[in-house]
């Protein structure tokens, strides 16, 4: 079969490495793609958005592609799996629909309301209601702070703040609303209590009728050690969770996971593809912070390097309906990414600073180097976005998992690199 990848990120990347290790691939492209996926894909430097949809379906007439994997969620968003299929041509993803899981967080806040699905309290206002919004806030009690406010549409994991006290909250209405720093996505708001805890990430295969959860990873969205500073599109993460118990992980399907595909069908919404609830424990009971439509950035490439099965097998099983008699198969391996990301980011990415020391990585099979924000430029790999690189190490204990990562990125060099030095620490010491 012939296969395109859509995406540029170290998701994408680490997909490409998974798939391309499938019986059923004959050729592996990709759009964009990236330096690191062009090692074992053909890339072409098309653009994902909705205005290239057509050169992204002459591209597979093309190359004669038998199926396409769709790794971000603006395309999902914007409906690529639907033009797909109304073009004769199997795709992996949710459809337009479905895919308003991600696209729009008040959608999901209403489903789960509507469905009794256990999340925080919030209340809804779009940019024309920001004198209401301001009344709301002011009349909230300083003793009950902090506030969730989320921009409703796709911020690139960033259209979250939590807000302290009535001034953070109003300063971060102004940006949504009257700076407009989100766009077009934050032009409808939730504010929402907020829930302490921990946080996990759940990724599910579903082909329709039947949902098969993946096991479970926890990532970083913070930029710094401890964290501390700007969110971010996630810097780190591992699997699985040796702090999670067998029923609280029951708890998360039977309270969660399978009323939200319930509700999504009860709504008439066929969901075809990975449904990944992002969701925070307190006291031992599980909340649903978000959904997405797709395969978690970090998260997957601390959970794919651990699956045994053919997950290309698997994502032709999930688009054609029949995932029935599917049984996954995990290595009890322990597994680290942690991210290395630009000068400036979260805030702005540096772009074409020159990355040496990869060569330098002694792999032997145990470490993992996907590229995210990476090109080619002058026979020399640089920078080329927020999250450049993402290292990856399995081993039999989270400790030596750590110490492989850590002493891998030792050889990396890049102005500005940054990195959290705490991935994985606190499973380390259990």
């Amino acid at each position: 079969m012939n296969i395109l990848i859509i995406g540029s990120g170290g998701r994408e990347h680490c997909l490409a490495w998974k798939i391309s290790q499938s019986k059923l691939v004959d050729n592996l492209f990709a759009i964009p793609g990236n330096a690191g996926i062009s090692q074992i894909a053909k890339c072409e430097d098309i653009g994902i958005s909705k205005n290239n949809f057509k050169d992204i379906l002459q591209f597979i007439y093309k190359n004669k592609i038998d199926f396409t994997v769709i790794g971000p969620e603006a395309p999902l968003v914007d409906g690529l799996v639907d033009y797909l299929n109304e073009n004769n041509c199997s795709a992996f993803g949710p459809n337009k629909t479905a895919a308003k899981i991600e696209g729009s967080k008040v959608f999901t806040k209403k489903l789960c309301m509507k469905y009794n699905i256990p999340t925080a309290n919030a209340v809804f206002f779009k940019k024309s209601e920001l004198k209401d919004a301001l009344k709301f806030v002011n009349n909230l009690k300083d003793e009950k702070f902090p506030y969730v406010i989320k921009a409703d549409g796709l911020a690139a994991g960033k259209g979250v703040i939590i807000a302290k006290s009535k001034e953070e909250l109003i300063n971060a209405l102004n940006e949504f609303f009257l700076e407009e720093k989100f766009g077009a996505a934050g032009e409808e708001v939730i504010i929402e209590d907020f829930i302490s805890g921990f946080e996990v990430s759940l990724l599910c295969l579903i082909d329709g009728n039947i949902l098969i959860p993946l096991e479970l990873a926890q990532d970083y969205k913070k930029i710094f050690d401890n964290d501390k500073g700007g969110n971010t599109g996630g810097m780190g993460s591992f699997s699985p969770l040796p702090f999670v118990s067998s029923s609280l992980y029951q708890k998360i399907l039977n309270k969660i996971i399978f009323p939200t595909f319930n509700a999504l069908k009860s709504e008439g919404i066929n969901y075809k593809g990975v449904l990944y609830g992002g969701i925070i424990i307190k006291d031992d009971e599980p909340f649903l912070l978000e959904y997405n439509c797709r395969f978690g950035d970090p998260e997957t490439q601390s959970i794919l390097p651990r699956l045994k099965n053919d997950i290309l097998q698997l994502m032709i099983n999930c688009a054609n309906g029949n995932l029935n008699n599917t049984k996954l198969e995990w290595s009890d391996n322990k597994t680290v990414c942690v991210v290395i990301a630009s000068k400036g980011y979260p805030n702005s990415s540096s772009k074409g600073d020159i990355i040496t020391g990869l060569d330098e990585i002694n792999l032997e099979g145990k470490v993992l180097v996907f590229h995210a924000g990476t090109k080619k430029q002058n026979n020399m790999l640089v920078t080329n976005g927020g999250r450049v690189l993402n290292i990856v190490a399995s081993a039999k204990t989270f400790k030596e998992a750590r110490n492989l990562v850590y002493k891998s990125i030792e050889n990396i060099k890049f102005d500005g690199m940054q990195f959290r030095k705490d991935i994985a620490l606190k499973v380390q010491e259990m």
